[in-house]
């Protein structure tokens, strides 16, 4: 069955962690382990609830399996993180976007595999986009068109090999062709120009980085 968004819901951080503003409605809602205390505390109703559940509450677990949530559980000895598999899972639903709620402290090794897991290429068939913390994150492949707020930085970073032919509208520091190559700070802390930026990539991976300045 086909879903148009398929919401993920990552564990870690506190629970209470703000939404991105309001969430699509009618969408499908996988929850990774301590995912679904934080689903439940912005309102959601868990479809999915994946994982060793080692970090939800109790409370957390019997209000979504009472709410008639299935439950997937998984050994802790397993070879992928929860929100891998709740990200599979929503993949195998050919969503055509999948938009992850997360939390962006916590530890740094957790933080940069879920920035590198985002941009897999077994995530290529869908528009990906996340909400860690107070952090938009988009993956761009071939070209996308984000709406922000004239000033607001937005980073662009290459994931998992060089991304080249990179052109920009609608950005202060515009690239026209050009290569961004692993490593480089090429593509940090650029900023909207204007209420929109369109990004195109020849060839590769960019993630692109909107961080919120603490309100």
């Amino acid at each position: 069955m086909q879903q148009d968004i398929v919401i993920v819901v990552a564990g870690g951080g506190p629970s209470q962690a703000a939404a991105p503003g309001p969430l699509p409605p009618r969408a499908t809602v996988i929850a990774a382990d301590g995912g679904v205390d934080r689903a439940l505390a912005l309102g959601l109703r868990v479809d999915v609830a994946i994982g060793d559940f080692d970090s939800i509450t109790p409370e957390g677990l019997a209000a979504a399996e009472a709410a008639g949530a299935r439950v997937e559980r998984h050994p802790a000895a397993k070879d992928a993180t929860d929100l891998e598999l709740a990200l599979d899972a929503a993949v195998a639903l050919s969503p055509s976007r999948v938009l992850v709620v997360g939390h962006d402290g916590g530890r740094l090794d957790h933080l940069l595999a879920v920035l590198l897991l985002l941009g897999s290429d077994r995530y290529a068939g869908v528009e990906v986009d996340a909400y860690l913390g107070r952090a938009w994150t988009h993956v761009v492949r071939r070209e996308r068109t984000l709406h922000g707020t004239m000033g607001e930085i937005v980073s662009l970073l290459p994931l998992h090999g060089p991304a080249e032919n990179v052109t920009t509208a609608g950005l202060e520091y515009p690239l026209r062709g050009e290569t961004l190559p692993p490593g480089s700070s090429r593509g940090v802390s650029n900023v909207f120009a204007a209420g929109t930026a369109h990004i195109a990539v020849g060839c590769g991976t960019l993630i692109a980085l909107r961080p919120r300045e603490e309100a």
